[in-house]
């Protein structure tokens, strides 16, 4: 049952394009389509956006994979799992442990037990390493009185670490290689990242804690599931149509794509920043700006079998694994080897991995696929950026949503789709503000 809002300037059964058919884009177009016209554009041959799940043939057996959106929880994902629940998507228990592998094999850790913190011996005896612990402990205790501050000053994550006497070993072998899996994004973006919202986010998942943590899951038969759910519901849905241009005028949408241009009387575009940005034939100042704040970093997605993209040390494989080398500049960009078989329940003996931007391919009798994504940077102007979003939406019957006007995650353009609904008169009894 969905308690009903009024709209004054989109009516009943009007025409809606929704562009894009990511988690904003589907989730815009299943909760419009209960009241408006809606077709769903879609550059790619595939709708799902990063949830992207392919069929992986190993051995004989045949299994789906998830390359994209991997997991969600049960503490900080309550829309999306209320969305689930209502299309019937099913889940299973996951796995969210977190290895660091640098220079090689020099430095390997996990958090997963003792035995995975110290599976280099020598670390009993490091003062480097045990001064990381400590550091880990003592940030973890105050995260909180630093929100507190951060949120009054203002600093960035890099302030945060030098203002709190956080020693290099804590930074390089934990906290930046933690923030670049995350976000999936170089350690050096992660210095730039707004301190508040860093540790906003941090404290909300329960990443800065050893209890009370909350339980992981993926979708049981992939990621698509859901995906070919909300599909199923709807009439216009155009994969492989890539929109052109946006145009607005006086009463109307008019989008272009390729193969012709049709008049709509409103228009989601649920795309990247910059994307919507381009699409717009006529954006105003404050479109530019807001749209044009938001950054993003472009990485390279290997799905293969090779275990020499893991950790050297099999005891400390986990969900999650941060392989890094310094770069050129001293800083290191991410690279993070995500072991499938820990997060879904695959049947396959072999280690199935997804790597991104390895410092060298897999080798290439492992590769199964390749796949490119971007992710959006969580830095000071986007986060400001996101403050000015409610000032253009509406503005000529256009809005906009994404993960990007949250922290980047599939909770996030879930709720962006939402408010947006709210908009054209619809909201879910299941909606959590």
């Amino acid at each position: 049952m969905d308690v009903q809002t009024e709209t004054h300037s989109i009516p009943p059964g009007s025409r809606v394009a929704v562009i894009g058919s990511g988690i904003a884009g589907l989730a815009s177009a299943y909760l419009l389509a209960r009241r408006h016209r809606v077709t769903l554009y879609e550059a790619a041959p595939y709708a799902g956006g990063h949830t992207h799940t392919v069929d992986v043939e190993l051995d004989g057996l045949t299994h789906p994979v998830d390359t994209g959106f991997l997991v969600f929880n049960d503490r900080t994902y309550p829309n999306l799992i209320a969305l689930f629940d209502e299309l019937d998507v099913a889940s299973h228990e996951s796995d969210m442990t977190f290895s660091v592998s640098l220079d090689h094999g020099r430095l390997e850790w996990a958090g997963t037990n003792l035995n995975t913190v110290f599976a280099q011996r020598q670390n009993l005896l490091s003062p480097s390493f045990l001064g990381m612990l400590r550091d880990i402990v003592r940030f973890n205790s105050t995260a909180e009185r630093h929100l507190e501050a951060a949120s009054a000053s203002g600093y960035s994550v890099g302030d945060l670490l030098t203002a709190g006497r956080y020693g290099d070993p804590f930074r390089q072998n934990y906290l930046l290689p933690m923030a670049a899996a995350i976000w999936s994004c170089a350690s050096a973006d992660v210095l730039r990242f707004p301190a508040a919202t860093f540790l906003r986010f941090c404290l909300n998942h329960a990443l800065l804690q050893v209890n009370r943590r909350p339980r992981w899951k993926t979708v049981a038969g992939g990621a698509r599931e859901y995906v070919r759910r909300i599909v199923a519901t709807l009439d216009d849905v155009r994969t492989s149509e890539r929109v052109v241009t946006v145009r607005r005028e006086r009463g109307s949408v008019h989008v272009a794509t390729q193969t012709g241009c049709e008049r709509f009387d409103a228009a989601i575009l649920a795309t990247h920043a910059p994307d919507s940005l381009r699409m717009l034939a006529d954006p105003d100042p404050d479109e530019r700006h807001i749209l044009g704040a938001i950054r993003y970093q472009p990485n390279v997605a290997w799905l293969h079998t090779d275990p020499t993209l893991l950790p050297r040390r099999e005891r400390i494989w986990s969900a999650w694994n941060y392989l890094s080398t310094h770069g050129a500049d001293g800083m290191r960009p991410v690279c993070v080897s995500y072991l499938i078989n820990r997060l879904q329940p695959l049947p396959f003996k072999r280690p199935v991995i997804v790597t991104l931007n390895p410092s060298r391919p897999p080798s290439p009798e492992t590769v199964l696929k390749r796949f490119d994504y971007d992710h959006p940077l969580l830095d000071s102007a986007a986060v400001a950026a996101q403050s000015r979003l409610p000032s253009i939406q509406r503005a000529r019957r256009t809005w906009f949503a994404g993960a990007w006007t949250g922290y980047g995650f599939h909770e996030d353009g879930l709720k962006s789709a939402l408010r947006i609904a709210r908009d054209f008169g619809v909201e879910p009894s299941w909606s959590v503000r």
